[in-house]
């Protein structure tokens, strides 16, 4: 009895042991599927991130046409917030100087994408492979300022008498100021981006931008300068204008309409939100840029319409048109800065913008 209650009791023990064995073998193999599945699934999850990754990251260096100010505020503002990191950019911007040539050095392929001025018709004139893919500024910046109570307080009174400019501006719009109101080249004095001439000359006349030089001269010699904007005198030329090879729009227009789309946005945000993260990059890119004159530029880019204002309400920042780009040949074609007949369809593309690309972020 004692040997057959002992082999029972170990049938009745060995049972639960045997069924125990073999749900841990089968929870085994359960958790073993379970966990090749899982790392299988985070290696295809971590794959596709990593190509994400490296699609996104796509390296793009920006060239300035001067040194840092308000007038970059907008490009700024979209490294600074992240809004280019977003739109998959790792952007470096590249500040100019009167000894740096950054439209050689696009042609250099040294830099993606600069800012060219405003005479992107000379790319067509020249059979140049580059294109303008946005137009920042609907009005030009450029003014000339005199001082106040001498006469000089309109275009039209400025005939016969010296004005200081520089170089570039000889064959822009100066020329076409000259045909409108009869000056002549003998009037032409250098000008050399400092101030003191025209301080120590009452009847001293210069060239400048409305968004700097009127505070300096203000803050340096105590007087309300008399302002002439270009714009107002009628010049039709886009400003702060993008270009960028042909070569890079053919290849990847993806990014071109990435780089101009979060430019767009990050000029919304500077002008209608808290500029303070493009200030201070400015600031760090050029320290001997006041803060008060970073905010004069801005209020005043504001107050002037130069970035948002005519086409740009309607189709948003940067906007060009056919229209626009034919009426600015034409009259400077009639003042001989262009030669007529000139495609001038090959200067600019509006692929890129006119798509009220940000409106949403103005309040």
């Amino acid at each position: 009895m004692f040997t057959g209650q002992s082999s029972s009791l170990r049938v009745r023990w060995a049972m639960p042991d045997l069924f125990s064995r073999t749900c841990r073998r089968s929870v085994h193999s359960e958790m073993q599927s379970r966990f090749r599945l899982f790392f299988r699934l985070s290696a295809i999850l971590l794959f596709m991130a990593c190509a994400t990754t490296a699609r996104a990251n796509d390296h793009v260096v920006f060239g300035l046409d001067w040194k840092a100010e308000a007038e970059y505020g907008g490009y700024y503002q979209a490294l600074a917030t992240g809004i280019y990191a977003r739109h998959g950019l790792d952007v470096t911007i590249e500040e100019g100087g009167p000894q740096i040539n950054h439209m050689q050095l696009l042609m250099g392929g040294r830099v993606d994408f600069n800012l060219g001025g405003g005479r992107a018709i000379e790319f067509a004139q020249e059979h140049l492979p580059f294109l303008a893919v946005a137009a920042i500024f609907q009005r030009d910046l450029s003014v000339l300022i005199a001082h106040p109570g001498v006469g000089n307080d309109n275009f039209a009174a400025l005939k016969g008498k010296p004005i200081m400019i520089g170089a570039d501006t000889r064959n822009g719009w100066w020329r076409f100021l000259a045909a409108k109101y009869g000056y002549e080249d003998s009037q032409i004095r250098p000008y050399t981006f400092n101030l003191a001439p025209f301080l120590v000359n009452k009847d001293a006349i210069q060239e400048g931008y409305v968004s700097s030089e009127p505070y300096l001269i203000r803050q340096q010699g105590g007087i309300e300068p008399v302002v002439l904007p270009i714009s107002d005198a009628g010049y039709l030329g886009y400003a702060s204008i993008i270009t960028t090879s042909a070569k890079l729009v053919k290849d990847n227009p993806g990014l071109v309409q990435r780089f101009v789309s979060a430019s767009i946005e990050g000029w919304y945000s500077y002008l209608y939100g808290d500029p303070a993260p493009a200030n201070r990059l400015i600031r760090k890119a050029n320290p001997d840029m006041p803060k008060d004159l970073i905010d004069f530029g801005r209020k005043t880019m504001i107050q002037q319409g130069t970035v948002d204002s005519g086409d740009a309400l309607k189709l948003g920042i940067g906007a060009m048109t056919d229209a626009r780009w034919k009426a600015f040949y034409q009259s400077m074609v009639a003042v001989g800065v262009y030669r007529p007949g000139v495609d001038i369809s090959k200067a600019y593309t509006t692929r890129f913008v006119d798509q009220r690309v940000g409106m949403d972020l103005k309040h």
